[in-house]
């Protein structure tokens, strides 16, 4: 028996209610404009079902404690790192302003792998959203945990005055030139505060300077990934409609760093959209596809 079978299938199930003032509050973060009715932008359900545990529960990461109690939905993996990999979502109905919905979450695979970094553990969720007793929104998370930087390690990359990441890239312009749709802000801390609390993610790396430099080795505070892949969202919202997508996939490739520009770019043949995230010196941040429904 693998050292986490026991947690292969364990679910959890939350409800909540879409309040229309934190779409309001979602749709100000993201400099949206407001809007009336109760259509809801596609990327909103991330702000749904959030974390209960109290600030004394937390863990390292910032994330409710993990442990091997019967109460704990994840298993508790030694490593203290922990990234949002990816996700694949299917958008079956649009969720919409005073309706109450139900989320079942359910752990479908745990996966070892070994990589640049070290050892990586992965965990697949499957994350199923009802509203009226139908189904509206199916995702399948991936996370990612690793090893922290040993102390003699880090201690001797800074005396050694190590790069930091993503290192520095020689001076290249992103060229927008291949995609039909371009847009470019600079995620600041205030976009990133705001984020945070609308998704309740007390992550450090995203608010705590010193500690993203000195302690996790990034170049300056870290980019939500699900914040890039929201404005990707906003991005096919403002090209195509509210609630065009049918399914969206993301990956993330590289962190995107506060203070630094951010492409959100776009394209489509029929209903295949191609969407992406680059810096402003062409490293990738992440890779996206979607699936958009045709006008009849």
């Amino acid at each position: 028996m693998a050292m986490w079978d026991a947690w292969i299938g364990r679910s959890e199930t939350c409800n909540d209610r879409i309040d229309a003032e934190a779409v309001q509050r979602w749709l100000a973060t993201l400099d949206g404009e407001q809007r009336d009715g109760d259509s809801i932008p596609q990327g909103f359900h991330w702000c749904l079902c959030l974390p209960k545990a109290a600030t004394g529960r937390l863990g390292l990461d910032g994330h409710p404690r993990r442990d091997d109690s019967p109460d704990s939905f994840l298993p508790p993996i030694a490593l203290p790192r922990r990234m949002w990999a990816s996700s694949v979502i299917e958008f079956m109905r649009p969720l919409t302003v005073g309706k109450s919905i139900t989320r079942t979450s359910t752990i479908i695979s745990i996966t070892e792998k070994t990589g640049g970094s070290g050892v990586l553990e992965f965990v697949d969720i499957a994350h199923e959203i009802s509203s009226e007793q139908m189904l509206c929104l199916r995702e399948t998370q991936s996370i990612v945990y690793r090893a922290a930087a040993e102390a003699a390690e880090a201690a001797e990359a800074a005396e050694a005055d190590a790069p930091l990441t993503p290192p520095e890239q020689p001076v290249k312009r992103f060229d927008p030139s291949d995609w039909d749709a371009h847009h470019v802000l600079t995620p600041n801390q205030a976009l990133l505060f705001r984020y945070s609390a609308m998704t309740f993610n007390s992550h450090r790396i995203h608010y705590d300077l010193p500690y993203a430099r000195e302690v996790e080795h990034f170049r300056g505070l870290v980019v939500h990934g699900p914040l890039t892949a929201t404005l990707l969202l906003e991005l096919a919202q403002r090209t195509f409609g509210d609630n065009a997508l049918t399914a969206f996939a993301f990956r993330g490739m590289s962190p995107a760093i506060c203070g630094e520009e951010l492409h959100c770019v776009m394209r489509s043949a029929e209903a295949a959209v191609e969407l992406a995230a680059f810096a402003a010196d062409g490293r990738q941040i992440m890779a996206a596809t979607a699936t958009r429904r045709l006008s009849l």
